[in-house]
C-alpha cells in the first residue's frame, strides 16, 4: 500500500521525482521475498513511467545471509524493478557474472552511491575489500554518500578523507564524484553537461557566465546547481593556486 501511495505521489506531482525504498536487506523476511518486492516495484514502475527509481542493493557481505543472497540482488534492483541508481552495491564482486553486471551498470550510466563510513561499521567491510576501485575500473559512475548521518556521526568530509586514504582517490576522481553526484540525481531539468565525461558544456553555456547560460539555467534546477558546483571548483582551485 505505502509503495503505491509513493508512485501516485510522483505522478500526481512533479515535485515528487523519486521513490527511494530502503529495508534491512538481511532480514529473513527480505532476503526470502526479494524477487517479489523487485516485482512489485516493477509492476507499479510499469503503471508510472515517469517514477525514478533508486534501491539499496547489496548491501551485505559473507556471513550475514545465505549465499545465494549474494549472488543477483544489485542485478534484479536493475533488471527486474528498473533501479536506475544503486546504493551500496557492496557484493557486487560475488554476482553470478560480476563483469556483464557492471558492463550493464556502465553503458547504461547507473550510478551507485558508495557508503564508506556505513559499509565499514555495518558490514565490517573496508579498504581493499570494498568494490569501491572495482566500480571505478569498471567505468561505472560513483557518487560518495554518508548513508545515515545521524545513526553513522558521519559527513561527507569523512566520506571524502576515507576515498582518499583508504581506496587512493585523486582529486580529479572526487571531482567528478562530486558532479556525478548533481548529474545522476533525480533533479528537474537537462544538465548544464553534454555528457557525463564532463569534457564539455551545453552549448548555451560556452561561456559559463553568459546571458545565454543564465537563461539556460533558468529552466534548469538541475543546471543551476551543477554551475554552482563549477564556479566553487574554480574559486577553489583558484585559492589553492594563489
Amino acid at each position: 500500500r505505502q509503495l503505491a501511495m509513493c508512485f501516485a505521489l510522483i505522478e500526481a506531482d512533479p515535485r515528487f521525482v523519486g521513490v527511494s525504498l530502503v529495508q534491512p536487506e538481511d532480514d529473513p523476511i527480505a532476503v526470502k521475498n526479494y524477487d517479489l518486492h523487485m516485482e512489485m516495484i516493477a509492476f507499479f514502475l510499469d503503471k508510472h513511467p515517469s517514477a525514478k527509481v533508486s534501491l539499496h542493493a547489496g548491501e551485505l557481505t559473507l556471513g550475514i545471509v545465505p549465499p545465494e543472497a549474494l549472488r543477483d540482488h544489485v542485478r534484479k534492483a536493475i533488471n527486474m524493478a528498473g533501479s536506475s541508481r544503486i546504493g551500496h552495491g557492496v557484493d557486487v564482486a560475488y554476482d553470478v557474472d560480476t563483469r556483464s553486471l557492471l558492463q550493464t551498470m556502465a553503458d547504461d550510466n547507473i550510478a551507485v552511491e558508495i557508503n564508506l563510513s556505513s559499509n565499514e561499521v555495518i558490514l565490517g567491510v573496508a579498504g581493499d575489500d570494498h568494490p569501491l576501485n572495482l566500480y571505478l575500473g569498471s567505468d561505472v559512475p560513483i557518487v560518495l554518500s554518508t548513508d545515515d548521518m545521524g545513526v553513522l556521526r558521519s559527513d561527507m568530509t569523512e566520506q571524502y578523507i576515507k576515498a582518499v586514504l583508504d581506496h587512493g582517490l585523486t582529486y580529479s576522481d572526487l571531482k567528478t564524484a562530486s558532479r556525478n553526484s548533481l548529474y545522476f540525481a533525480f533533479l528537474p531539468g537537462e544538465s548544464f553537461w553534454a555528457s557525463d565525461k564532463y569534457d564539455q558544456r551545453v552549448d548555451a553555456c560556452a561561456a559559463i557566465n553568459g546571458v545565454e547560460c543564465d537563461a539556460y539555467i533558468g529552466t534548469s534546477p538541475k543546471a543551476k546547481l551543477e554551475r554552482q558546483l563549477e564556479l566553487a571548483f574554480q574559486a577553489f582551485e583558484a585559492s589553492q593556486s594563489n
